[in-house]
């Protein structure tokens, strides 16, 4: 049991925040983008639980600090722009 006492009313002013917390280390599989595919339909950055798709000015970009490679943007992509690699380090 934890030690710290959080008080009716009080305020986390430093909650968990992936910003904070770099999670795309714990990926196994990564996303990667057909740029020639990707026709910005935004579904990918929809369905991104982490936040980690944004558009760029020919596609979308994945921040890999923080994708997880969950697959859900490979996924949803309708015109398969986004497949799923096997992470190497």
């Amino acid at each position: 049991m934890s030690s710290l006492k959080i008080t009716i009313g009080a305020v986390n002013t430093r909650p968990g925040s992936s910003r904070e917390y770099k999670t795309g280390g714990w990926r196994t599989m990564r996303p990667q983008v057909d740029v020639e595919k990707c026709i910005q339909c935004l579904q990918c950055l929809a369905y991104c639980p982490d936040g980690a798709i944004s558009k760029s000015e020919n596609a979308v970009q994945i921040d890999l600090d923080y994708c997880k490679g969950c697959g859900i943007c490979a996924k949803e992509c309708p015109v398969k722009a986004i497949v799923m690699l096997k992470e190497e380090k």
